[in-house]
């Protein structure tokens, strides 16, 4: 990082360290891939625990996975070390990471439901905290390690296009190594797979962490708020409320769009999944890096805004347009969806830099963790949307057909998988479009207040160095 000068200019990072940052997102998402795409198949057709076994797991852990986040974040942002607030928790958590990822495919095979039960939810509730506490970490590191949008737009680049990198790793790796039909049922290649990658994600971790460095003024000048406090400085930050708002959006739409990806590939164009995937995945790659682009010229949340139109106006016209338009709908859409993947956690790292104005210390780790607090749920919305609208439409399941793939589905349904995949997470981005519109940090305010932040840097640095803590 660059020295600060005498008059207060952000911090600006070299390529290599934006580089080195983005390895802690492929590292992440590479095991948070695996793990989304394989537990679902792992316990249920592999292992034959029941339907019902795992629907209780799974909702212990939505509320373990949603409780977690705050209670983590405000952990991290009372933390005082000789290492930093954020650091250690990644490096150290990370080994663990990698034992409890492995944890979860060594479950005794024939067990008994009760015995896997217990074995697949305490191993995914290990696996989820360590998982938090690393994930909520590295985001919360954003906004404090610069002041510059245009840097923090740099990093969350690099953190996407490795992020997205690792999460294709996630779908192909499992389906390599995993047993399928007229192969012998060994579950050993797919485990020791799964100690592999376990173990390169870990290492990539902590490989960021030993080249990315805190910024001790905010460790060692900056005083812990009490939990009630810093709660309340959360959820008492307008610009905080509106983004969560809008974020909720773009999860409920991420989750319906990623779960009904095999529906509209099986049913409604009949192709394989992997076609539709490219048609989503490289535009968002492309889009990825423009975002710098549009921020210069619109700033940070103009861009999201355009970005979610984009996307939003494309997932609405698949519902309704000839199948032959379908795929480059999902295109268009998947170069909007950019804007989310890019520059979501800068709009919040915009709001750490006011909530300092407003508390006179960084409370990043509060507001990340808070809103993961009340966006999850939006994943649990779009898990029972799906099944509601298909069973409305008149969706014929494989049990209903005894056993096999129904391909001819009535007209309905296949609105209904258009209704679910395009129309209601179009509308969901348009409404979050709509929703920042009240965001209230653009223009002369933004800069003031990002003047006001770095005169309070400058002076946390100088106390930090004239030792005047």
């Amino acid at each position: 990082m660059s020295a600060t000068s005498t008059v207060p200019t952000p911090v600006r990072l070299s390529v290599s360290y934006k580089l080195i940052w983005g390895v802690a997102s492929l590292g992440t998402s590479l095991i948070s891939g695996t793990f989304a795409a394989l537990l679902p198949i792992f316990y249920q057709d592999y292992l034959g625990l029941s339907a019902r076994w795992i629907a209780i797991a799974s909702v212990i852990y939505a509320i373990w996975n949603a409780l977690n986040d705050p209670l983590f974040g405000y952990i991290t942002d009372s933390t005082r070390s000789r290492w930093g607030r954020r650091i250690p928790y990644m490096r150290f958590t990370a080994p663990f990471l990698a034992f409890t990822f492995i944890l979860v495919w060594f479950a005794p095979r024939g067990a008994g439901d009760p015995v896997l039960f217990g074995w697949m939810l305490g191993s995914m509730l290990l696996y989820d905290t360590c998982y938090t506490i690393i994930g909520l970490t590295y985001s919360a590191l954003l906004p404090e390690v610069t002041e510059s949008d245009a840097e923090r737009n740099g990093l969350q680049i690099s953190s996407s296009l490795f992020g997205l990198f690792g999460f294709l790793l996630g779908f192909l790796i499992p389906d390599f190594f995993r047993p399928k039909a007229g192969m012998t049922p060994s579950f050993a290649p797919l485990q020791g797979a799964m100690i592999v990658v376990a173990l390169i994600a870990a290492g990539l971790i902590i490989a960021t962490t030993l080249k990315v460095k805190e910024r001790p003024e905010f460790s060692r000048v900056d005083k812990p708020l009490p939990l009630g406090r810093a709660l309340r400085f959360t959820f008492t930050s307008r610009a905080f409320l509106i983004l969560v708002a809008q974020n909720f959006m773009s999860i409920l739409m991420n989750s319906l769009v990623v779960g009904g990806l095999f529906y509209l590939a099986d049913y409604v164009l009949k192709v394989n999944t992997m076609i539709p995937l490219i048609c989503l995945f490289i535009p968002l790659v492309i889009g990825v890096p423009l975002t710098s682009r549009l921020r210069a010229r619109f700033g940070v949340a103009g861009s999201q805004q355009l970005l979610l139109l984009i996307a939003g106006a494309a997932l609405t016209l698949l519902a309704f347009v000839p199948n032959a338009l379908i795929l480059p709908c999902l295109a268009v859409a998947g170069f909007g969806l950019a804007g989310p993947q890019t520059l979501t956690n800068v709009l919040f790292a915009q709001v750490a830099d006011e909530d300092e104005v407003r508390s006179g210390v960084r409370l990043e780790g509060a507001f990340f963790g808070v809103n993961a607090l009340l966006t999850k749920p939006a994943q649990s919305v779009a898990l029972a949307l799906m099944p509601f609208i298909l069973e409305a439409t008149g969706f014929v399941t494989r049990e209903a057909n005894a056993g096999q793939i129904f391909l001819n589905q009535p007209a309905s349904a296949l609105f209904g998988i258009k209704v679910a995949i395009g129309l209601i997470p179009g509308l969901a981005l348009l409404l979050g479009a709509a929703i920042l519109r009240f965001y209230p940090l653009r223009g002369e305010y933004l800069a003031r207040m990002q003047g006001q932040v770095l005169e309070m840097h400058a002076e946390k640095h100088a106390r930090l160095g004239a030792g005047s803590l």
